[in-house]
């Protein structure tokens, strides 16, 4: 698996196993439950343009605890994640459905350059925390509790799917030069053989605090 670097650091891919096997559709064998994929009308637009208000001046940095994204009902603590030791990203214990993680030696959420938060879609016993990423819309908003006690208040630019084997990486994880966010979790089409083919991904930007 190739290297991706974004922010501060490099990892080698979110796409990991553990967080796209699909375990519960494997158990049900029912893959009219698969969860929603964003629709084209959800992507960046081709001109480039950026969705929501203008960003806001960085906070310092401060770990995360908490992330919501009242839209699709999330409200969710955060762990810490690290890399494997084939420098992929960890990923939440599958048994603890409404967990989230972010990625620790990176860029924490609120400050400059592109922080990365990671959940399961599903586990063995049904949806998970991110399981209606895919439903998320353009001008949402996404809330992070942080350590120092604000509040980052994000505004969605875009939600895309990619197939794992063409994932964008310097797109996804490059950095930036103001506080943006990415929310990940598997999507793009099921197979029973391999599990989930990509990734949907969320893009935005820091709009506000308090």
């Amino acid at each position: 698996m190739r290297n991706r670097s974004f922010g501060n650091g490099v990892i080698a891919g979110v796409t990991v196993v553990a967080l796209c096997t699909g375990a519960w559709l494997l158990r049900s064998g029912a893959e009219t439950h698969a969860p929603p994929q964003p629709s084209a009308a959800q992507a960046h637009s081709r001109t480039g343009g950026t969705a929501g208000r203008a960003g806001v001046p960085a906070l310092p940095p401060s770990p995360p605890d908490r992330v919501r994204i009242p839209a699709i009902g999330v409200d969710a603590p955060l762990m810490g994640l690290a890399l494997t030791r084939s420098g992929s990203l960890d990923v939440p214990p599958a048994g603890r459905k409404n967990l989230a993680g972010w990625y620790e030696a990176g860029t924490t959420p609120g400050e400059t350059g592109t922080a990365i938060l990671a959940g399961h879609v599903d586990n063995a016993e049904g949806p998970a925390v991110f399981y209606d990423l895919g439903a998320l819309r353009k001008g949402s908003a996404i809330e992070v509790d942080r350590r120092d006690g604000s509040v980052a208040v994000f505004t969605v630019d875009a939600v895309e799917v990619y197939d794992a084997k063409n994932f964008p990486d310097e797109k996804v994880y490059g950095a930036a030069n103001r506080p943006e966010l990415r929310v990940i979790t598997c999507g793009g089409g099921y197979s029973r053989s391999t599990g989930y083919r990509g990734n949907v991904v969320v893009f935005a930007h820091l709009t506000g605090n308090r």
